[in-house]
């Protein structure tokens, strides 16, 4: 072959590469040329999907962009639609709404790291996280009756409040949770192999992180202390006491290192939004978006107008367009409403994170040994269902 690279995909059906993806990489023997990602294999049209949908049907359909992390995408939706008509989320909506997605943020690098610690070579740490995971996925289930899509979230609130025992099933996985996550880095933080594989591997400075338009661990990894919990508090984060993890060489060593500090900190939050959980109303009481209670319904006559109307026609915001974004367990996740006046959104765009992320995957893999590039893909932590929408 003389000088000439060589072109190989991996994917879009390799485990590696989690999910319909493919990797188009040109080689020069062993080492990573160029790696360009490509996407598309598994679009599912959420976004035009929504525009038939009433705002409260649409919710449905976020769950099943990053369905790792279900609750940040309903929120990230539903407090778009508040911004645009200013609604008034109660107090104890906006500390239960900080438990259920920090315990998200778990759920979802729990999955990520044993997927990970499982493409490096680490088969047991996929069992000790998907164990842990387990008792959230329940708490989902305890709340809403769904394990994953669960579609708990409202626009002014929750579909329910939670039920008796919530918080002794919150305190269960606040016992448990920091020595379990003490038992990971005891067999990865300083294991001779770990290091190895990722020590060094995918680095990519600030400032290109920057550049490049990443979020997340993926961006606080190379050192730059940018975090929407801190930058621009959104469900009264401001309202509790957590550090921001940063890393300092921006390799896949530092985003492990940076999530597994990132589970510690929900913890701390949890604890804190626990402690301080307000009594009150579980959603707004502006009865032209949230229907009454039933008991209300089957006494008066107004109130079943209310209830009858907002299910059958839903709500309909004035005319404009907002943009709101939180930062979700992958980075920034931002959803782009325009509504024309109607029941249903004229046009719904979300930003996703794991989409831009993985955009950088050639600055991270140039260079690289080919046996490299599983451990930066599994360091990015995509979900396809979020990049292909």
């Amino acid at each position: 072959m003389g000088d000439k690279t060589m072109i190989l995909n991996i994917g879009p059906q390799h485990p590696a590469t989690h999910g319909v993806l493919r990797i188009q990489i040109e080689l020069d023997g062993e080492v990573i040329v160029n790696a360009k990602p490509i996407v598309g294999y598994l679009h599912t049209g959420i976004e035009k999907t929504m525009e038939s949908k009433t705002y409260t049907q649409a919710l449905t359909m976020t769950d099943r962009m990053d369905y790792l992390a279900p609750m940040s995408n309903n929120l990230v939706y539903v407090m778009a639609v508040e911004k645009l008509m200013q609604v008034d989320v109660p107090l104890r909506a906006q500390y239960l709404r900080v438990i259920l997605t920090e315990l998200t943020r778990i759920n979802s690098h729990l999955v990520w790291l044993g997927t990970h610690a499982t493409d490096i070579g680490a088969m047991t740490l996929f069992l000790y996280c998907f164990r842990e995971r387990e008792k959230i996925l329940k708490i989902y289930e305890f709340v809403s009756g769904v394990r994953m899509m669960s579609s708990y979230f409202r626009v002014g609130g929750l579909a329910k409040d939670v039920p008796v025992g919530f918080d002794k099933r919150i305190k269960e996985i606040l016992d448990i949770m920091p020595n379990k996550i003490n038992e990971y880095e005891d067999l990865l933080t300083e294991n001779r192999i770990w290091k190895n594989r990722t020590v060094g591997v995918g680095k990519i400075s600030g400032e290109e992180a920057i550049k490049s338009g990443l979020s997340g661990p993926l961006l606080r990894g190379s050192g730059v202390n940018w975090d929407i919990r801190k930058a621009n508090p959104y469900s009264c984060y401001d309202h509790f006491e957590f550090d921001v993890p940063l890393g300092k060489n921006g390799d896949t060593y530092d985003r492990y290192k940076c999530r597994i500090e990132e589970m510690r900190q929900s913890l701390r939050i949890i604890r804190q939004a626990l402690e301080g959980l307000p009594e009150g109303p579980y959603i707004t009481e502006d009865r032209k978006i949230a229907p009454p209670p039933k008991e209300e319904v089957l006494k008066g006559m107004e109130q079943l107008i209310h209830h009858f109307k907002i299910w059958v026609d839903g709500f309909c915001p004035p005319e404009g367009d907002v943009y709101h974004s939180i930062e979700s367990p992958k980075g920034e996740i931002g959803c782009y409403l325009v509504s024309d006046g109607t029941k249903r959104p004229y046009r719904v765009h979300f930003r996703p994170p794991s989409f831009v992320n993985i955009s950088a995957l050639n600055k991270l893999a140039k260079g690289r040994m080919i046996s490299d590039l599983i451990a930066i893909i599994g360091s990015v932590d995509i979900v396809l269902g979020e990049i292909d929408r």
